[in-house]
């Protein structure tokens, strides 16, 4: 059973990963997209690593997809007006596909596992501890200074998107958290009477 269950999650992923990058519509796109995290998330029940599923499902289903279905229907983009230059710009990216296509298959070529490969992949899962702790002690320790490389890269991406799209504007009303401070109870409460009768 789990062979049939396998190939039914890998087929889903890799059937909507090619709906992600091939639909026209970016609604359908990040659809098919949530369809991929799902199946993937299956393929890492079947592993035994049930934190990871768990993590796909919450933080990238749950927030960056979604994240990514709000800014799509909300920004209004003109899709049309974007691939106006896609024609022009076709060849070059020929060029480009056919050389990545090409160094893969350099690399894949020389490839060589190496002699430990197959009894690391048929290591058996600790039981004596949760799978999120087995995991926590690998990437803690072995992998610490690649996990903060990663964390490092994603921060430095985090503000160059905060850059790249921020447009200042001034006619918006900020705060002035010095003059807030200075001010007195005189000058920023005014009592009224209002007598029986009359509104304000």
């Amino acid at each position: 059973m789990a062979p049939i269950i396998f190939y039914f999650f890998a087929v889903i992923a890799l059937s909507s990963a090619v709906l992600v990058i091939s639909c026209r519509n970016p609604v359908h796109s990040v659809l098919a997209l949530i369809a991929t995290f799902f199946s993937v998330a299956g393929l890492f029940v079947l592993l035994g690593a049930e934190f990871l599923a768990m993590l796909m499902m919450i933080v990238y289903v749950g927030a960056v997809a979604v994240l990514f279905l709000f800014v799509v229907m909300m920004l209004d983009i003109d899709f049309v007006e974007l691939r106006v230059g896609f024609s022009r710009y076709l060849p070059a990216g020929i060029i480009f596909g056919a050389v990545l296509v090409f160094e893969l298959g350099i690399m894949l070529g020389d490839w060589t596992f190496s002699d430990s490969f197959a009894r690391n992949m048929t290591s058996p899962i600790p039981t004596d501890v949760t799978n999120t702790i087995a995991l926590s002690k690998v990437i803690y320790t072995k992998y610490i200074y690649l996990f903060q490389l990663a964390g490092l890269i994603l921060f430095v991406a985090m503000i160059g998107a905060i850059v790249l799209t921020f447009r200042p504007n001034s006619n918006v009303k900020r705060q002035n958290v010095v003059e807030q401070m200075q001010r007195d109870g005189a000058s920023s409460v005014k009592v009224v009477d209002i007598k029986p009768g009359q509104g304000l």
